[in-house]
C-alpha cells in the first residue's frame, strides 16, 4: 500500500532541493493523502511552459489532431515526460526530469521507492506515489531569465 509521511519526505526532500538548485528551479515539496509525494514547481531558468507546447504542436501535427495549448500550468506525466522532452530536442529539461524523479524515488536517501504492481490482475503495489506540477491554475509558472 502506498504510503509517504513526513519522515520519509524530510529525507527524501535534500536530494530533490540539490536537483532545483542545479537547475535554478524554485518549487515546494509536499504530502498529499498520506500516498502522494508532490513537488510543485513555481520558477525558474527552465522553459518548461514552451517545451510541453513544443511537444504538444508536435504531437498534433504528426496525429493531425487538435493543438492544446499549455498556458501557466501543467501536471507532469512522471513515465513519459523524460521521453517527451528528448523528442523535441529539450535536452535540458529531459535530463532535470530524469534526475528530479530519481530524486523523488528516495534515491541517496534512506528511503527507497518500489513499484511490484501487476495491471494484469489488478494489483498495485508501491512504496508512494510521485506527482509533478509545473505553476498552479491561479499561480502559473514564472519564466526567470
Amino acid at each position: 500500500m502506498a504510503y509517504m509521511c513526513q519522515t520519509k519526505k524530510k529525507a527524501i526532500a535534500p536530494q530533490i532541493k540539490a536537483v532545483l538548485a542545479k537547475y535554478g528551479v524554485k518549487a515546494s515539496i509536499a504530502v498529499r493523502n498520506h500516498s502522494s509525494l508532490v513537488v510543485n514547481i513555481k520558477s525558474g531558468a527552465l522553459d518548461f511552459i514552451g517545451a510541453a507546447n513544443k511537444y504538444n504542436k508536435q504531437y498534433s501535427e504528426q496525429r493531425g489532431t487538435h493543438y492544446y495549448e499549455v498556458k501557466g500550468d501543467y501536471q507532469v506525466n512522471p513515465y513519459w515526460e523524460v521521453e517527451h522532452m528528448e523528442q523535441v530536442g529539450e535536452k535540458k529539461i529531459a535530463n532535470f526530469f530524469k534526475e528530479l524523479i530519481a530524486a523523488m524515488h528516495g534515491k541517496g536517501s534512506g528511503f527507497v521507492n518500489h513499484n511490484n504492481s501487476d495491471i494484469m490482475t489488478d494489483y498495485f503495489d508501491v512504496g508512494w506515489y510521485i506527482d509533478i506540477n509545473v505553476g498552479d491554475y491561479d499561480k502559473p509558472y514564472n519564466l526567470v531569465k
